[in-house]
């Protein structure tokens, strides 16, 4: 089953994950809340759409804009909506 971890912390784990450009995106009920912290960053991919981010705080430890999700992709990446995806070091582990 695919888990995302890091600083030694399980963020997501499901069996339930999307692959999408070599990434794979875990449904929102699959992460851990208590790690992410919303951000103010938003960046914007021709096909899917307007992405919004999460910063990953573990054991005090900031890593900024870490986690991404699209809330509203275009159609043809509908099947990630809401599914949030990971980068910045964290380990995601299938």
């Amino acid at each position: 089953m695919p888990k995302a971890i890091w600083n030694g912390a399980v963020l997501a784990q499901s069996d339930k994950c999307e692959v999408v450009d070599n990434n794979y995106y875990f449904p929102a009920d699959a992460i851990n809340r208590e790690y992410f912290k919303d951000s103010s960053t938003h960046t914007t991919c021709g096909w899917k759409g307007v992405a919004s981010y999460y910063s990953v705080e573990v054991g005090g430890e900031v890593n900024k804009d870490a986690a991404w999700y699209y809330p509203t992709p275009k159609d043809a990446a509908k099947n990630i909506a809401g599914y949030v995806a990971f980068w910045k070091g964290v380990k995601v582990e299938a």
